[in-house]
């Protein structure tokens, strides 16, 4: 890997871990495309990690606003809300590592996952507005889409936001809860893969850094963008660009 295809993968997990297209899908598309044949996980956690801070960044002031208030029962609550949504992912990533591990080189698995995530982006189109509050059942069911979205092809975002939307949640409630709930997946995912590599660690600094800071810049463009879009109501318009993309894969 070279330090431009670095750049233009940290770019394409920018765009594509906050817009519902699914980031590990492309990533495994791009690689195929560049034809790269990198060892390991260890680049995909690292531009995961800078779209990570972008979270941190574009959400800052709610993230000060949970630990300045952390002695109130209602941020007490929802820390809680996010322990729980945490659970299933960390269950499944877990229990399901060797047999997760493959998907992320089976370029079939990516198209059909792209698919199914277009399909359940478009039905979003057909969920009402409503403005109820989060609970710990909704939590854990929001949780659970999380942790499908493990399979590379199936998007983060898009299954906790259309999940959120789905249970009644409004779509700026929908998506602090979907983003804060990255956050311990995100570092714990990296966690877990820094421990895997014990020191041996495959990507050249330069290489590194290039992928971490340009996904880091281009995220914090995307998320801002997607919260955007999402106040417009125009959510489910990357469901068509998914199926698309997912039935040109299949067929490819």
């Amino acid at each position: 890997m070279t330090i431009f295809d670095a750049l233009i993968l940290g770019i394409i997990q920018g765009i594509t871990e906050f817009l519902p297209i699914s980031s590990s899908g492309h990533l495994v598309l791009a690689q195929s495309i560049l034809g790269i044949n990198q060892q390991g996980n260890e680049f995909e956690i690292l531009v995961h990690l800078g779209t990570l801070a972008s979270i941190l960044v574009v959400f800052l002031k709610d993230i000060k606003s949970i630990f300045f208030s952390i002695k109130s029962k209602n941020t007490q609550i929802f820390v809680y809300f996010i322990i729980i949504g945490t659970v299933p992912a960390v269950i499944l990533g877990l229990g399901l590592k060797d047999f997760l591990l493959p998907l992320f080189e089976n370029i079939l698995a990516v198209g059909i996952a792209l698919t199914s995530t277009g399909i359940i982006l478009c039905g979003s189109y057909f969920i009402k507005k409503q403005g109820k509050e989060l609970s710990y059942l909704k939590s854990i069911i929001i949780g659970f889409a999380q942790a499908v979205a493990i399979i590379p092809g199936i998007s983060r975002s898009g299954m906790t936001i259309t999940c959120a939307l789905l249970l009644g949640l409004n779509s700026k409630d929908a998506a602090k809860f979907s983003f804060l709930l990255a956050i311990p997946a995100i570092l714990g995912s990296g966690l877990f893969t820094f421990i895997d590599i014990d020191g041996d660690f495959h990507i050249k600094i330069e290489i590194a850094l290039a992928g971490l800071i340009s996904s880091f810049i281009v995220g914090m463009a995307s998320l801002r963008w997607l919260i955007h879009i999402l106040e417009k109501g125009k959510f489910y318009s990357f469901g068509l660009y998914c199926i698309f993309i997912g039935i040109l894969t299949i067929i490819s």
